[in-house]
């Protein structure tokens, strides 16, 4: 290397290291210059995030805050009684408190707005009655609090309309029918799609909740309900490893077996909890979060799992071991079989999202069950 290669290499070592000190650029004032969005909004601070990474929120003075998603989407919460800024960005969408009737359409959802005590706040759901493993859920649609819209493909647009929806809730399954995203919009409804799928870190999921706290005025809730899951996480991680090895699977109608992708927050957990996820580097092109294997495959991978966990949220799940050796005669083969260590979930699992350190508490639970001689389980249960 010439000297003056090397010289040049320092000059840019040392302005990467500025870079990252600095953090964000700060204009004349001080202030990070990506946060100026209106000359009547003074910015204040911005949201401290744990493991979040697809949205993050920025205060002003006099209440507002601005949400900014991964996808580039921007909406500005403008507290009741307060004027809306005339000089506004035309991509940065308004959304004026109070935000109480809402279309949610994205399941995973409906568990933070229960945390936050804000059920009152949606009026429509994309789910209908009987789909709904949560019970307050349940409960407001047959009191007809919250009426079903339809599905995130085929919404009721004039029952939308009627009942005056302020803000629709989606899921990424949206983009798929980007067709219903542009009419919602058209006809005034303001649209968010629910990104927390994405999010690396299996409590990043959970931390949406701090967003949904910022459109009902709730960031206190929300920060206490976070809280208490991130305790439960960390409870966990402080304890040693086991590192025995856990399945997590289900039987299809096909007779194959669908299990988690490597990658997946579930194998995440599982990992988080002590554990080790006994597939490791199962991913393929496609955006689904599981993988389909022949049982003779299957078999030859997980038959020496320390663990096998039953998957109960699509098929229904199994009650007994004697109804799970009915799905293959294979399975009896195994050796967490042979040593009684297999666990079903519960069907709530999935639409929980606020208890998900709650979920890896249980996976610890399970592969330190013999050295605490009793576990108790809130998402799992062994099959005997």
């Amino acid at each position: 290397m010439t000297k003056k290669s090397g010289f040049f290499l320092l000059i840019c070592m040392i302005s990467t290291l500025i870079l990252v000190s600095c953090g964000k650029a700060k204009d004349a004032n001080g202030q990070p210059d990506d946060v100026q969005i209106s000359t009547s909004l003074t910015y204040d601070h911005s949201m401290e995030l744990d493991y979040a990474k697809e949205f993050s929120v920025d205060y002003y003075d006099g209440g507002y805050a601005l949400i900014t998603i991964s996808d580039e989407s921007r909406f500005l919460v403008v507290p009741k009684k307060r004027p809306i800024p005339k000089d506004l960005s035309e991509d940065i969408v308004i959304l004026k408190q109070p935000i109480d009737h809402i279309y949610l359409v994205a399941s995973a959802v409906m568990d933070m707005f229960c945390s936050l005590d804000g059920l009152d706040s949606i009026r429509l759901s994309g789910t209908k009655e009987e789909g709904w493993y949560i019970e307050e859920a349940k409960k407001a649609m047959a009191s007809g609090a919250i009426e079903y819209a339809g599905k995130y493909n085929m919404p009721d647009y004039e029952k939308i309309v009627d009942v005056g929806c302020d803000l629709a809730v989606e899921s990424t399954m949206i983009l798929h029918s980007p067709d219903v995203k542009e009419k919602l919009e058209k006809i005034g409804i303001p649209v968010l799609v629910d990104r927390s799928s994405y999010e690396e870190h299996p409590l990043g999921r959970t931390e949406w909740v701090k967003l949904y706290g910022v459109l009902l005025g709730k960031e206190e809730r929300a920060l206490q309900a976070f809280a208490e899951q991130k305790a439960a996480l960390e409870s966990v991680t402080k304890a040693e490893r086991t590192d025995k090895t856990v399945a997590f699977f289900y039987i299809t109608s096909n007779e194959t077996a669908s299990v988690r992708k490597s990658g997946d927050y579930v194998a995440k957990m599982i990992d988080l909890a002590g554990g080790k996820y006994i597939f490791s580097n199962l991913e393929d092109d496609s955006a689904s979060s599981s993988v389909n294997m022949q049982l003779e495959e299957f078999y030859v991978r997980a038959k020496d799992a320390d663990y096998l966990i039953y998957n109960s949220t699509i098929d229904g799940g199994v009650r007994s071991m004697k109804e799970f050796l009915k799905k293959s005669p294979l399975l009896k083969e195994f050796k967490a079989v042979q040593d009684g260590n297999v666990y079903c979930t519960t069907q709530n699992l999935y639409q929980d999202s606020m208890k998900l350190g709650t979920v890896i508490l249980d996976f610890h639970n399970m592969l330190t069950a013999e050295e605490q001689n009793e576990a108790t389980f809130t998402y799992l249960f062994r099959l005997e």
